[in-house]
Protein backbone atom coordinates (compact mmCIF):
# COMPACT_ATOMS: atom_id res chain seq x y z
CA UNK A 1 0.00 0.00 0.00
CA UNK A 2 1.44 3.31 -1.12
CA UNK A 3 2.11 5.84 1.74
CA UNK A 4 0.20 8.81 2.29
CA UNK A 5 2.36 12.04 1.81
CA UNK A 6 1.67 13.67 4.97
CA UNK A 7 4.60 15.96 4.72
CA UNK A 8 2.13 17.82 2.11
CA UNK A 9 -0.19 18.58 4.49
CA UNK A 10 0.73 21.60 6.68
CA UNK A 11 -0.38 23.71 9.20
CA UNK A 12 -1.24 27.34 7.97
CA UNK A 13 2.12 29.25 10.04
CA UNK A 14 4.52 26.41 8.49
CA UNK A 15 2.87 26.85 5.08
CA UNK A 16 3.07 30.27 5.34
CA UNK A 17 6.84 30.21 6.43
CA UNK A 18 7.52 27.24 3.51
CA UNK A 19 5.80 29.70 1.08
CA UNK A 20 8.00 32.94 2.36
CA UNK A 21 11.34 30.45 1.79
CA UNK A 22 10.25 29.84 -1.51
CA UNK A 23 9.69 33.16 -2.68
CA UNK A 24 12.83 34.58 -1.34
CA UNK A 25 14.52 31.98 -3.72
CA UNK A 26 12.71 33.52 -6.57
CA UNK A 27 10.56 30.42 -6.75
CA UNK A 28 6.67 32.14 -8.00
CA UNK A 29 3.89 30.23 -6.18
CA UNK A 30 0.25 29.44 -7.21
CA UNK A 31 -2.76 28.88 -4.79
CA UNK A 32 -6.35 27.40 -5.60
CA UNK A 33 -8.82 27.40 -2.62
CA UNK A 34 -11.84 26.10 -2.05
CA UNK A 35 -14.45 23.04 -0.19
CA UNK A 36 -13.20 20.34 -3.37
CA UNK A 37 -15.88 17.67 -1.24
CA UNK A 38 -15.90 15.56 -3.70
CA UNK A 39 -12.51 15.20 -6.34
CA UNK A 40 -13.51 15.27 -9.77
CA UNK A 41 -11.73 15.74 -13.38
CA UNK A 42 -12.61 19.35 -13.23
CA UNK A 43 -10.90 19.92 -10.31
CA UNK A 44 -7.41 17.96 -11.54
CA UNK A 45 -7.50 19.79 -14.67
CA UNK A 46 -7.86 23.25 -12.63
CA UNK A 47 -4.95 22.22 -10.60
CA UNK A 48 -3.06 21.28 -13.58
CA UNK A 49 -3.28 24.93 -15.06
CA UNK A 50 -2.19 25.99 -11.79
CA UNK A 51 0.56 24.42 -11.96
CA UNK A 52 1.42 25.25 -15.01
CA UNK A 53 1.67 28.98 -14.17
CA UNK A 54 4.08 28.86 -11.05
CA UNK A 55 6.92 26.46 -9.75
CA UNK A 56 4.65 25.28 -6.48
CA UNK A 57 1.05 25.02 -6.19
CA UNK A 58 -0.30 24.80 -3.05
CA UNK A 59 -4.06 24.19 -2.05
CA UNK A 60 -6.37 25.07 0.64
CA UNK A 61 -9.70 24.05 1.57
CA UNK A 62 -12.72 25.51 3.48
CA UNK A 63 -12.95 23.54 7.03
CA UNK A 64 -16.09 22.02 7.77
CA UNK A 65 -17.48 24.02 10.05
CA UNK A 66 -17.50 26.88 7.48
CA UNK A 67 -18.96 24.44 4.25
CA UNK A 68 -22.21 26.00 3.77
CA UNK A 69 -23.84 23.57 1.31
CA UNK A 70 -26.60 22.48 3.43
CA UNK A 71 -26.57 19.65 6.75
CA UNK A 72 -24.78 17.12 5.86
CA UNK A 73 -22.41 18.32 4.28
CA UNK A 74 -19.35 18.39 3.43
CA UNK A 75 -19.65 14.66 2.17
CA UNK A 76 -16.18 14.24 3.01
CA UNK A 77 -14.13 15.36 6.49
CA UNK A 78 -11.75 18.07 6.15
CA UNK A 79 -8.99 15.71 6.93
CA UNK A 80 -9.89 13.13 3.91
CA UNK A 81 -10.01 16.02 1.57
CA UNK A 82 -6.79 17.42 2.60
CA UNK A 83 -5.32 13.39 2.21
CA UNK A 84 -6.93 13.21 -0.99
CA UNK A 85 -5.53 16.71 -2.64
CA UNK A 86 -2.18 15.76 -0.98
CA UNK A 87 -1.87 12.16 -3.17
CA UNK A 88 -2.01 14.72 -6.06
CA UNK A 89 1.12 15.06 -7.95
CA UNK A 90 0.76 18.44 -9.41
CA UNK A 91 0.03 19.89 -6.06
CA UNK A 92 3.09 20.54 -3.86
CA UNK A 93 1.72 21.41 -0.41
CA UNK A 94 -2.00 21.40 1.39
CA UNK A 95 -3.79 22.83 4.30
CA UNK A 96 -7.09 23.83 5.97
CA UNK A 97 -8.13 27.54 6.39
CA UNK A 98 -9.37 28.13 9.64
CA UNK A 99 -11.43 31.28 8.71
CA UNK A 100 -15.18 31.44 6.97
CA UNK A 101 -13.43 32.63 3.78
CA UNK A 102 -9.93 33.05 1.85
CA UNK A 103 -9.06 36.54 2.48
CA UNK A 104 -6.97 36.04 5.68
CA UNK A 105 -5.81 33.33 4.26
CA UNK A 106 -4.54 34.72 0.81
CA UNK A 107 -2.91 37.96 3.57
CA UNK A 108 -1.62 35.28 5.37
CA UNK A 109 0.38 33.20 2.61
CA UNK A 110 0.63 36.01 0.16
CA UNK A 111 1.34 33.77 -3.27
CA UNK A 112 1.79 35.58 -6.20
CA UNK A 113 -0.79 33.68 -7.73
CA UNK A 114 -4.32 32.98 -6.64
CA UNK A 115 -6.32 30.68 -9.23
CA UNK A 116 -9.72 30.61 -9.49
CA UNK A 117 -11.90 28.42 -12.21
CA UNK A 118 -13.33 30.55 -14.88
CA UNK A 119 -17.28 30.16 -13.52
CA UNK A 120 -15.47 33.01 -11.03
CA UNK A 121 -14.80 35.21 -13.91
CA UNK A 122 -18.01 37.27 -13.68
CA UNK A 123 -18.07 39.02 -9.87
CA UNK A 124 -21.40 39.95 -11.13
CA UNK A 125 -22.96 36.80 -10.65
CA UNK A 126 -21.50 36.06 -7.09
CA UNK A 127 -23.79 37.08 -5.05
CA UNK A 128 -21.72 36.39 -1.83
CA UNK A 129 -19.01 39.45 -3.19
CA UNK A 130 -16.35 36.87 -1.94
CA UNK A 131 -14.41 36.77 -5.04
CA UNK A 132 -14.03 40.60 -5.11
CA UNK A 133 -12.94 40.81 -1.59
CA UNK A 134 -10.39 37.88 -2.57
CA UNK A 135 -9.27 40.12 -5.26
CA UNK A 136 -8.27 42.88 -3.16
CA UNK A 137 -7.07 40.33 -0.58
CA UNK A 138 -4.37 39.25 -3.26
CA UNK A 139 -3.47 42.76 -4.97
CA UNK A 140 -3.20 43.82 -0.80
CA UNK A 141 -0.01 41.20 -0.53
CA UNK A 142 1.33 42.13 -3.96
CA UNK A 143 -0.34 38.99 -5.91
CA UNK A 144 -2.85 38.72 -8.50
CA UNK A 145 -6.35 37.13 -8.98
CA UNK A 146 -5.97 35.09 -12.58
CA UNK A 147 -8.44 32.05 -13.48
CA UNK A 148 -8.09 28.99 -15.32
CA UNK A 149 -10.31 27.73 -18.49
CA UNK A 150 -11.35 24.48 -18.82
CA UNK A 151 -13.68 21.63 -18.36
CA UNK A 152 -16.35 22.40 -15.30
CA UNK A 153 -17.83 20.07 -12.94
CA UNK A 154 -19.54 20.40 -9.96
CA UNK A 155 -18.94 18.13 -6.70
CA UNK A 156 -22.46 19.64 -5.54
CA UNK A 157 -24.38 18.44 -8.71
CA UNK A 158 -22.77 15.33 -8.64
CA UNK A 159 -23.54 14.21 -4.87
CA UNK A 160 -26.84 15.65 -5.28
CA UNK A 161 -27.16 12.68 -7.74
CA UNK A 162 -25.07 10.11 -7.11
CA UNK A 163 -24.93 10.50 -3.12
CA UNK A 164 -27.65 13.04 -2.05
CA UNK A 165 -26.76 14.50 0.90
CA UNK A 166 -30.85 15.05 1.38
CA UNK A 167 -33.69 12.56 2.01
CA UNK A 168 -34.92 10.60 -1.00
CA UNK A 169 -38.16 11.24 -1.26
CA UNK A 170 -36.66 15.13 -1.01
CA UNK A 171 -33.98 14.47 -3.67
CA UNK A 172 -36.42 13.54 -6.32
CA UNK A 173 -38.56 16.50 -5.53
CA UNK A 174 -35.67 18.73 -6.09
CA UNK A 175 -35.14 16.93 -9.21
CA UNK A 176 -38.71 17.39 -11.01
CA UNK A 177 -38.28 21.37 -9.01
CA UNK A 178 -35.53 21.86 -10.94
CA UNK A 179 -37.44 21.33 -14.15
CA UNK A 180 -39.44 24.59 -14.15
CA UNK A 181 -37.37 26.56 -11.53
CA UNK A 182 -33.89 27.88 -11.34
CA UNK A 183 -31.19 28.63 -7.93
CA UNK A 184 -31.11 32.23 -9.16
CA UNK A 185 -34.88 32.44 -9.14
CA UNK A 186 -34.76 32.03 -5.46
CA UNK A 187 -31.66 33.80 -4.68
CA UNK A 188 -33.33 36.84 -6.31
CA UNK A 189 -36.14 36.62 -3.70
CA UNK A 190 -33.78 36.72 -1.10
CA UNK A 191 -31.34 39.58 -2.13
CA UNK A 192 -34.41 41.81 -3.38
CA UNK A 193 -36.11 41.51 -0.15
CA UNK A 194 -33.41 44.37 0.71
CA UNK A 195 -35.74 46.87 -0.24
CA UNK A 196 -38.55 45.64 1.97
CA UNK A 197 -39.72 48.16 4.94
CA UNK A 198 -41.09 45.37 7.15
CA UNK A 199 -42.94 45.59 10.58
CA UNK A 200 -42.36 42.73 13.32
CA UNK A 201 -45.71 42.96 15.74
CA UNK A 202 -45.50 40.29 18.74
CA UNK A 203 -44.12 38.83 22.30
CA UNK A 204 -40.93 39.35 22.94
CA UNK A 205 -40.15 36.03 24.94
CA UNK A 206 -36.32 34.90 26.67
CA UNK A 207 -35.54 31.18 25.89
CA UNK A 208 -34.14 29.87 28.78
CA UNK A 209 -32.08 26.82 29.01
CA UNK A 210 -30.88 25.00 31.88
CA UNK A 211 -28.64 21.94 31.31
CA UNK A 212 -28.72 18.88 33.50
CA UNK A 213 -27.52 15.50 34.19
CA UNK A 214 -30.23 12.99 35.18
CA UNK A 215 -29.07 11.23 38.01
CA UNK A 216 -32.14 9.60 38.77
CA UNK A 217 -34.79 8.90 40.79
CA UNK A 218 -35.12 10.35 44.46
CA UNK A 219 -34.34 8.20 47.28
CA UNK A 220 -37.48 9.82 49.55
CA UNK A 221 -40.18 10.67 46.91
CA UNK A 222 -41.07 9.89 43.52
CA UNK A 223 -39.28 12.60 41.25
CA UNK A 224 -36.80 12.73 38.89
CA UNK A 225 -33.29 14.48 40.52
CA UNK A 226 -31.01 16.26 38.28
CA UNK A 227 -27.43 17.79 38.56
CA UNK A 228 -27.43 20.83 37.06
CA UNK A 229 -24.54 21.80 34.73
CA UNK A 230 -24.89 25.45 33.06
CA UNK A 231 -27.42 27.50 31.50
CA UNK A 232 -28.17 29.60 28.16
CA UNK A 233 -30.41 32.34 27.01
CA UNK A 234 -31.80 33.55 23.59
CA UNK A 235 -33.68 36.06 22.48
CA UNK A 236 -36.95 34.49 21.57
CA UNK A 237 -40.47 35.24 19.93
CA UNK A 238 -40.89 38.40 17.86
CA UNK A 239 -37.13 39.21 18.75
CA UNK A 240 -36.05 36.25 16.82
CA UNK A 241 -37.90 37.12 14.13
CA UNK A 242 -36.94 40.69 13.42
CA UNK A 243 -33.57 39.15 13.75
CA UNK A 244 -33.70 36.72 10.57
CA UNK A 245 -35.48 39.56 8.68
CA UNK A 246 -32.69 42.05 8.97
CA UNK A 247 -30.41 39.66 7.57
CA UNK A 248 -32.09 40.06 4.39
CA UNK A 249 -34.05 43.74 4.57
CA UNK A 250 -32.29 47.02 5.57
CA UNK A 251 -35.48 48.46 6.73
CA UNK A 252 -36.78 45.91 9.59
CA UNK A 253 -39.29 47.78 12.66
CA UNK A 254 -40.07 46.18 15.60
CA UNK A 255 -43.49 46.87 18.21
CA UNK A 256 -43.09 44.51 21.04
CA UNK A 257 -44.02 44.21 24.80
CA UNK A 258 -41.82 43.73 28.19
CA UNK A 259 -43.07 43.59 31.16
CA UNK A 260 -42.38 46.17 33.82
CA UNK A 261 -40.94 43.82 36.91
CA UNK A 262 -37.72 41.49 35.57
CA UNK A 263 -37.96 43.88 32.35
CA UNK A 264 -34.47 41.98 31.25
CA UNK A 265 -34.67 45.10 28.41
CA UNK A 266 -30.86 45.05 28.91
CA UNK A 267 -30.66 41.37 27.38
CA UNK A 268 -33.06 42.32 24.77
CA UNK A 269 -31.70 44.83 23.33
CA UNK A 270 -27.73 43.90 23.13
CA UNK A 271 -29.41 40.62 21.07
CA UNK A 272 -31.37 42.73 18.27
CA UNK A 273 -29.49 43.11 14.96
CA UNK A 274 -28.48 46.82 15.33
CA UNK A 275 -30.63 47.18 12.26
CA UNK A 276 -33.76 46.81 14.18
CA UNK A 277 -35.69 49.75 15.55
CA UNK A 278 -37.43 48.57 17.97
CA UNK A 279 -40.98 50.25 20.57
CA UNK A 280 -41.48 49.08 23.54
CA UNK A 281 -44.86 48.34 25.56
CA UNK A 282 -44.31 48.17 28.90
CA UNK A 283 -46.82 45.68 30.77
CA UNK A 284 -47.34 46.74 34.33
CA UNK A 285 -47.33 43.90 37.11
CA UNK A 286 -46.03 41.20 34.55
CA UNK A 287 -42.44 40.27 34.08
CA UNK A 288 -41.01 39.72 30.28
CA UNK A 289 -41.71 36.56 29.08
CA UNK A 290 -39.04 33.55 29.85
CA UNK A 291 -40.22 29.64 28.32
CA UNK A 292 -37.66 27.76 31.11
CA UNK A 293 -36.60 24.63 29.91
CA UNK A 294 -34.59 21.66 31.81
CA UNK A 295 -32.34 19.56 29.21
CA UNK A 296 -30.48 16.44 29.24
CA UNK A 297 -27.25 17.45 28.30
CA UNK A 298 -26.85 14.01 26.31
CA UNK A 299 -28.23 12.90 24.32
CA UNK A 300 -29.71 16.44 24.09
CA UNK A 301 -33.49 16.23 25.38
CA UNK A 302 -36.13 18.54 26.85
CA UNK A 303 -37.15 16.75 30.34
CA UNK A 304 -40.12 20.04 31.20
CA UNK A 305 -40.36 23.46 31.05
CA UNK A 306 -41.82 26.32 33.19
CA UNK A 307 -43.34 29.92 32.47
CA UNK A 308 -42.60 32.60 33.50
CA UNK A 309 -45.26 35.12 33.04
CA UNK A 310 -48.61 36.94 34.20
CA UNK A 311 -51.37 36.70 32.45
CA UNK A 312 -53.75 38.41 34.36
CA UNK A 313 -51.73 41.80 34.10
CA UNK A 314 -53.87 45.01 33.55
CA UNK A 315 -53.32 45.03 29.66
CA UNK A 316 -56.24 47.70 28.86
CA UNK A 317 -53.29 50.55 28.81
CA UNK A 318 -50.63 49.20 26.20
CA UNK A 319 -54.07 47.65 24.06
CA UNK A 320 -54.94 51.56 23.37
CA UNK A 321 -50.85 52.37 22.93
CA UNK A 322 -50.54 49.42 20.55
CA UNK A 323 -53.53 50.24 18.48
CA UNK A 324 -52.44 53.80 17.95
CA UNK A 325 -49.05 53.02 16.80
CA UNK A 326 -51.00 50.69 14.45
CA UNK A 327 -53.23 53.26 13.21
CA UNK A 328 -50.02 55.75 12.79
CA UNK A 329 -47.39 53.65 11.41
CA UNK A 330 -49.05 50.81 9.38
CA UNK A 331 -49.23 52.34 5.88
CA UNK A 332 -45.21 52.83 6.34
CA UNK A 333 -44.59 49.20 5.58
CA UNK A 334 -44.62 46.93 2.51
CA UNK A 335 -44.63 43.95 5.03
CA UNK A 336 -46.62 43.48 8.17
CA UNK A 337 -45.41 40.81 10.32
CA UNK A 338 -47.98 39.21 13.41
CA UNK A 339 -46.02 36.73 15.60
CA UNK A 340 -48.94 35.94 17.38
CA UNK A 341 -47.38 33.73 20.36
CA UNK A 342 -50.86 33.88 22.16
CA UNK A 343 -49.93 35.95 25.35
CA UNK A 344 -52.09 38.98 25.13
CA UNK A 345 -50.16 41.35 22.89
CA UNK A 346 -52.36 41.06 19.58
CA UNK A 347 -56.23 40.98 21.18
CA UNK A 348 -59.13 41.69 18.96
CA UNK A 349 -59.04 45.31 18.28
CA UNK A 350 -55.08 45.59 17.46
CA UNK A 351 -55.73 42.03 14.84
CA UNK A 352 -58.51 44.38 13.37
CA UNK A 353 -56.50 47.05 12.61
CA UNK A 354 -53.73 45.01 11.73
CA UNK A 355 -56.02 43.55 9.32
CA UNK A 356 -57.58 46.59 7.73
CA UNK A 357 -54.63 49.18 7.51
CA UNK A 358 -51.67 46.54 6.60
CA UNK A 359 -50.63 46.69 2.84
CA UNK A 360 -49.74 43.25 2.66
CA UNK A 361 -49.77 41.19 6.63
CA UNK A 362 -47.94 37.97 7.23
CA UNK A 363 -49.70 35.98 10.26
CA UNK A 364 -48.87 33.04 11.96
CA UNK A 365 -51.17 32.07 15.27
CA UNK A 366 -48.82 30.03 17.63
CA UNK A 367 -50.80 26.92 19.88
CA UNK A 368 -48.46 26.37 23.06
CA UNK A 369 -49.38 24.77 26.75
CA UNK A 370 -50.10 28.84 27.49
CA UNK A 371 -53.15 28.93 24.83
CA UNK A 372 -54.51 25.51 23.48
CA UNK A 373 -57.63 26.36 21.56
CA UNK A 374 -57.37 29.60 22.33
CA UNK A 375 -54.80 31.30 19.38
CA UNK A 376 -56.35 29.79 16.18
CA UNK A 377 -56.11 31.75 13.09
CA UNK A 378 -59.29 32.76 12.45
CA UNK A 379 -59.15 35.86 15.12
CA UNK A 380 -57.82 37.02 11.98
CA UNK A 381 -60.53 38.10 9.26
CA UNK A 382 -57.93 38.59 6.70
CA UNK A 383 -54.17 37.26 6.03
CA UNK A 384 -52.26 37.53 2.85
CA UNK A 385 -49.67 34.79 3.97
CA UNK A 386 -50.77 32.38 7.04
CA UNK A 387 -47.56 30.59 8.27
CA UNK A 388 -48.91 27.38 10.71
CA UNK A 389 -47.94 24.07 11.83
CA UNK A 390 -50.46 21.35 10.40
CA UNK A 391 -51.45 20.50 14.53
CA UNK A 392 -52.38 24.42 14.46
CA UNK A 393 -54.55 24.30 11.51
CA UNK A 394 -56.45 21.44 12.66
CA UNK A 395 -57.44 23.41 15.89
CA UNK A 396 -58.72 25.85 13.65
CA UNK A 397 -60.64 23.43 11.63
CA UNK A 398 -61.63 21.14 14.50
CA UNK A 399 -60.61 18.23 12.16
CA UNK A 400 -58.57 15.57 13.26
CA UNK A 401 -58.36 13.75 10.43
CA UNK A 402 -59.85 15.33 7.65
CA UNK A 403 -57.57 15.70 4.47
CA UNK A 404 -55.09 18.57 5.12
CA UNK A 405 -55.36 20.00 1.29
CA UNK A 406 -59.37 20.31 2.08
CA UNK A 407 -58.62 21.99 5.53
CA UNK A 408 -56.26 24.20 3.66
CA UNK A 409 -58.64 25.05 1.19
CA UNK A 410 -61.64 26.01 3.43
CA UNK A 411 -59.02 28.25 5.92
CA UNK A 412 -58.00 30.29 2.97
CA UNK A 413 -61.67 31.06 2.15
CA UNK A 414 -62.66 31.65 5.65
CA UNK A 415 -59.71 34.25 6.12
CA UNK A 416 -59.28 35.73 2.26
CA UNK A 417 -55.52 34.25 2.73
CA UNK A 418 -54.42 34.03 -0.77
CA UNK A 419 -50.60 32.24 0.03
CA UNK A 420 -50.53 29.53 3.22
CA UNK A 421 -47.69 27.20 4.18
CA UNK A 422 -48.11 24.62 6.84
CA UNK A 423 -45.59 22.94 8.56
CA UNK A 424 -45.01 19.40 9.16
CA UNK A 425 -42.00 18.79 10.64
CA UNK A 426 -40.30 15.69 9.35
CA UNK A 427 -42.94 15.34 6.88
CA UNK A 428 -41.78 18.72 5.29
CA UNK A 429 -44.32 21.58 4.37
CA UNK A 430 -47.49 21.81 2.31
CA UNK A 431 -47.97 25.05 0.60
CA UNK A 432 -50.93 26.76 -0.98
CA UNK A 433 -51.44 29.68 -3.43
CA UNK A 434 -55.06 30.52 -4.54
CA UNK A 435 -55.63 29.18 -7.97
CA UNK A 436 -52.58 27.30 -7.49
CA UNK A 437 -51.89 23.57 -7.44
CA UNK A 438 -51.25 22.47 -3.56
CA UNK A 439 -47.38 21.93 -3.28
CA UNK A 440 -46.36 18.84 -0.50
CA UNK A 441 -42.59 19.95 -0.78
CA UNK A 442 -40.57 16.68 1.97
CA UNK A 443 -38.13 17.67 4.37
CA UNK A 444 -34.95 18.23 3.58
CA UNK A 445 -33.49 17.72 7.14
CA UNK A 446 -32.66 14.06 8.37
CA UNK A 447 -31.42 15.11 11.51
CA UNK A 448 -32.83 17.29 14.24
CA UNK A 449 -31.14 19.14 17.03
CA UNK A 450 -33.47 21.56 18.11
CA UNK A 451 -36.92 22.44 16.58
CA UNK A 452 -37.58 25.71 18.98
CA UNK A 453 -37.40 28.52 16.61
CA UNK A 454 -37.29 26.62 13.31
CA UNK A 455 -41.08 28.11 12.52
CA UNK A 456 -40.38 31.25 13.32
CA UNK A 457 -37.44 31.34 11.02
CA UNK A 458 -39.31 29.64 7.98
CA UNK A 459 -41.92 32.45 9.00
CA UNK A 460 -39.82 35.03 8.53
CA UNK A 461 -38.16 34.24 5.32
CA UNK A 462 -40.76 32.86 3.77
CA UNK A 463 -43.08 36.13 4.32
CA UNK A 464 -39.97 37.91 2.78
CA UNK A 465 -40.83 35.82 -0.19
CA UNK A 466 -44.53 35.66 -0.46
CA UNK A 467 -44.44 39.73 -0.57
CA UNK A 468 -42.64 39.21 -3.81
CA UNK A 469 -45.02 36.82 -5.37
CA UNK A 470 -42.80 33.50 -4.37
CA UNK A 471 -44.83 31.02 -6.09
CA UNK A 472 -45.91 27.81 -3.36
CA UNK A 473 -43.39 25.68 -4.67
CA UNK A 474 -40.48 28.03 -4.30
CA UNK A 475 -41.88 29.05 -1.29
CA UNK A 476 -41.87 25.05 -0.13
CA UNK A 477 -38.05 24.72 -1.36
CA UNK A 478 -36.44 27.89 0.41
CA UNK A 479 -39.15 27.72 3.78
CA UNK A 480 -37.80 23.80 4.15
CA UNK A 481 -34.23 24.92 3.17
CA UNK A 482 -34.53 27.34 6.39
CA UNK A 483 -35.85 24.60 8.64
CA UNK A 484 -33.17 22.36 7.48
CA UNK A 485 -30.68 24.97 8.52
CA UNK A 486 -32.92 25.64 11.84
CA UNK A 487 -32.96 22.25 13.23
CA UNK A 488 -29.51 21.77 13.46
CA UNK A 489 -28.24 24.33 16.01
CA UNK A 490 -30.03 24.92 19.22
CA UNK A 491 -32.76 27.23 19.84
CA UNK A 492 -32.70 30.52 18.80
CA UNK A 493 -28.27 31.15 18.86
CA UNK A 494 -28.22 32.24 16.01
CA UNK A 495 -30.66 34.01 13.28
CA UNK A 496 -30.99 32.46 9.47
CA UNK A 497 -27.60 33.51 7.47
CA UNK A 498 -28.21 34.77 4.42
CA UNK A 499 -25.10 33.95 2.56
CA UNK A 500 -25.34 30.24 4.18
CA UNK A 501 -28.93 29.99 2.69
CA UNK A 502 -28.15 31.35 -0.89
CA UNK A 503 -25.14 28.86 -0.78
CA UNK A 504 -27.06 25.88 0.46
CA UNK A 505 -29.80 26.68 -2.04
CA UNK A 506 -27.57 27.20 -4.95
CA UNK A 507 -25.57 23.77 -4.55
CA UNK A 508 -28.83 21.65 -3.51
CA UNK A 509 -30.03 23.19 -7.06
CA UNK A 510 -27.45 21.94 -9.24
Amino acid sequence: MAEVPTKKILELEDLAAVVAQLRAKGKRVAQCHGVFDLLHLGHVRHFQKARELADVLIVTITPDEFVNKGPNRPAFSQLLRAEMLANLQCVDYVAVNRWPSAVELLKLIAPDLYVKGSEYKDASKDVTGGIALEQRAIESVGGKLVFTDDVVFSSSSLINRHMPAVPQAAAEYIDRFCKGHSSSELVGYLTNAARLKVLIVGETIIDDYHYCETLGKSGKEPILAVRYQSREQFAGGAIALANHVAGFCDRVDLISALGSEDTQEEFVRAKLNPKVRPTFLYQTGAPTIVKRRFIESYPFQKMFEVYLMNEDADEQRNAAKLCALLEERLPEYDLVIAADFGHHLLEQKAVDVLCVKSRCLAVNTQSNAANHGFNTASKYPRADYLCISEKEIRLETRQRREDLALSISRLATKLHCRNMLITRGRQGLVCYGVDQPIEQVPALAGHFVDRIGAGDAVFAVTSLCMQQGAPPAALGVIGNAVGAMAVSTIGNSAPVNKIALIQFLVSLLK
